[in-house]
């Protein structure tokens, strides 16, 4: 559940503070600041890892009851670009660290992985394993295609299955990602492949969104249904 922001600021400032534990039998009132509190401190635990909420809690207070701040506009723009800077400058350490170890992970699975009985390697790195051979005509890179997929982490888990959804995917070869473009253009329709793709066919050093961090080998199985 999202708020926004300035609806929890509101809520949070309706009340004055207090030690008490605010629990069912606590008045209506309580109950709403606190449950706004308790959401918000959720939604925005990132944010708030190294905010001084007492000082965060004064600052509502102050803006709220329309009293003058004590420190400047200029001021305060300025500490919140430092803060904004600095906080930037540990998630890329954070990232780096990441894409190297994903590196390094993918790199590993992938050298065992090509001496596995039926495993084929491009000059590209891509490895795929045939799970059912097709009888249908080949796509290019400019064909539409149907196709149902589901798509793992080297861990196992599932970010992504047309399978799940019971709906296929269409879409056309060349938009999608590179491993993609080169392990469809291998399948006839009604072939069954399992793609093994290397982080630089895939989403490389950026990832993509929570699921797919930098640098990750994704494993995909493909049923090539029908070029369009």
């Amino acid at each position: 559940m999202k708020l926004p922001l300035s609806i929890l600021c509101l809520a949070l400032c309706s009340t004055s503070l207090s030690a008490k534990t605010i629990t069912n039998k606590s008045s209506f009132e309580d109950q709403v600041s606190y449950s706004f509190g308790y959401i918000m401190g959720r939604n925005y635990s990132e944010n708030l890892k190294n905010i001084n909420l007492d000082a965060f809690i004064e600052g509502l207070k102050i803006a709220s009851s329309g009293k003058t701040s004590t420190i400047s506009e200029e001021e305060m723009s300025k500490v919140l670009t430092q803060f904004k800077q600095q906080t930037e400058a540990k998630q890329l350490v954070i990232h780096q660290q990441l894409a190297e170890t994903n590196a390094k992970a993918g790199s590993q699975f992938l050298t065992e992985n090509k001496k596995k009985l039926g495993i084929h390697v491009t000059p590209s790195g891509l490895q795929y394993q045939v799970l059912q051979q097709g009888v249908g005509k080949t796509p290019t890179a400019s064909s539409n295609v149907k196709v149902n997929y589901e798509g793992r982490l080297l861990d196992g888990t599932v970010f992504d299955s047309s399978i799940a959804r019971q709906q296929p995917a269409e879409f056309q070869v060349s938009q999608v990602i590179q491993g993609w473009t080169e392990g469809l253009q291998l399948m006839k329709e009604g072939a069954k492949y399992r793609l093994f793709i290397p982080s630089n066919l895939a989403y490389g050093e950026i990832g993509a969104g929570d699921a797919i961090e930098p640098n990750s080998t994704l494993i995909f199985d493909v049923e090539l249904l029908e070029i369009k």
